[in-house]
């Protein structure tokens, strides 16, 4: 099958631009969508055309899909790229899409229903023999003597999760037995609200684990690599902060065992195009946790250390070519760390939209920046905080840490609240900088510091 001559881009912000330049270094023409807020976007004028789909909020825009199947059929795409977010992983969508004769930029229809739902991933993943938490088999029951049975079984603490939860919504905590049916009610209760899906599950709560992820890529011919590990675990309210790759005091024969039997999941359930798969890690054993069935956030750290264009690899994937590398192809070299830059108060973590009045970036070498913004850029307050990425790259993880200091050290952002004086602290953090910090270290940390700021 040939390259794609025209590609729509379904998305904005940094991924945006970060899908449009692998476009133009593969020759293919691109339409940017855009919201009336991100009309003066950078994204928007690089490139070849755009199409206005609605008003800022998301619901009535980047969200809106016949909005953007219509902006494809105007401007004679041949392919929609979903980015992160918003419909990435939209199973109706990338069946939408296809019906209407374009190729979604991601895995089939079915594969993202499949992994969509937590109790449908874990049931595929066991099949595989990929390790997952223990935890009930599927849905809870309605029965109350019946999920009582299940947690005994498993051993307290456990969480309740949402089948089709995400982003850290629809879970919840419970360390008694006591607490456990009114946990199970109001859980279900707001998956209903939140996801349209009120079915609920069991796990072991993991008290100390670290958050490990797998990048994947594959075609359509059941070939499959796994492109090294990410350490996400430095998070707030379920979402990450900093990633890294590679994971820090972890010994490489079981990062490799892990690697291998997600590669060969792939292989399984027929995955097409490139994934991530999550787990917690604790205790020197590995739990699936999630699939994610789209590029992520933090992909730039693996570029940066397996040598791997992940975005143009999505593209050439989805455009029906053969997976031109093999796993002993894949050589995974160095230390890259990222910090999300968000436009919010950097310890309270509250958004701070707004113009841009001067915006600088770091460089030097082993730094990149993927960011849109500009001097005279308005953050607008309809969408997530995050306004760039900065990733800094070394021969080892210590040289990676110093070359983000001085980068963090030489970034400007004035007219606007950022995290950059919370990274900055972490660069610093004693606990940080020997590594393997757990998913609760820095929650605890920032607790700690309200509570020394309150005496």
């Amino acid at each position: 099958m040939a390259m794609f001559e025209k590609i729509l881009i379904a998305n904005r912000g940094e991924i945006a631009l970060r899908i449009l330049r692998a476009c133009r270094e593969l020759g293919i023409r691109t339409v940017a969508v855009h919201s009336v807020a991100d009309a003066e976007a950078k994204y928007v004028k690089l490139a070849d055309e755009s199409v206005c789909i609605g008003p800022p909020p998301s619901a009535l825009s980047y969200l809106n899909i016949p909005a953007i199947i219509s902006a494809a059929e105007v401007t004679d795409a041949e392919a929609i790229h979903p980015g992160y977010g918003f419909l990435s992983e939209n199973a109706d969508f990338a069946e939408r899409t296809e019906k209407s004769g374009f190729v979604f930029i991601g895995p089939r229809p079915e594969t993202i229903r499949l992994m969509g739902d937590k109790v449908s991933a874990k049931n595929a993943m066991k099949a595989t023999g990929v390790p997952c938490v223990p935890g009930s088999e599927g849905a809870l029951p309605e029965d109350p003597k019946e999920i009582t049975k299940i947690a005994r079984a498993i051993g307290y603490p456990v969480i309740i999760k949402a089948a089709g939860g995400g982003g850290g919504r629809g879970m919840r905590v419970v360390h008694t037995e006591a607490a456990l049916i009114n946990a199970v009610t109001m859980t279900r209760s707001e998956a209903g609200a939140a996801f349209g899906n009120s079915v609920v599950y069991m796990e072991k709560y993991l008290e100390d684990p670290r958050h490990i992820e797998i990048q994947v890529l594959a075609d359509s011919f059941k070939n499959a690599v796994w492109l090294g590990e990410r350490d996400c675990s430095i998070q707030r309210r379920h979402q990450k902060v900093i990633e890294e790759a590679p994971a820090p005091l972890i010994n490489r024969r079981l990062i490799t065992r892990i690697g291998e039997r997600c590669a060969e999941a792939c292989k399984k359930i027929g995955y097409r195009g490139v994934g991530t798969f999550e787990f917690l890690y604790e205790k020197g054993e590995f739990y699936f946790i999630e699939m994610n069935t789209r590029v992520q956030v933090e992909h730039p750290v693996t570029e940066l250390t397996a040598g791997v264009d992940i975005v143009q690899a999505q593209i050439r994937v989805a455009a029906g070519e053969k997976l031109w590398l093999r796993q002993r192809d894949i050589e995974l070299r160095g230390h890259a760390i990222e910090c999300r830059i968000n436009a919010e108060d950097p310890f309270k973590g509250t958004p701070s939209p707004g113009k841009i009045t001067n915006w600088h970036p770091p460089g030097g070498p082993g730094i990149r920046v993927d960011s849109h913004v500009y001097t005279g850029y308005t953050v607008p307050p309809h969408y997530d905080s995050m306004i760039g990425k900065l990733i800094a790259y070394g021969d080892t993880r210590e040289q990676a840490i110093r070359r983000m200091r001085i980068a963090l050290s030489e970034m400007m952002v004035d007219g606007i609240k950022t995290n950059i004086p919370l990274h900055q602290d972490l660069m610093l953090d004693e606990r940080f900088m020997k590594g393997g910090t757990n998913i609760h270290y820095l929650e605890e940390k920032l607790a700690a510091r309200e509570e020394s700021n309150r005496k």
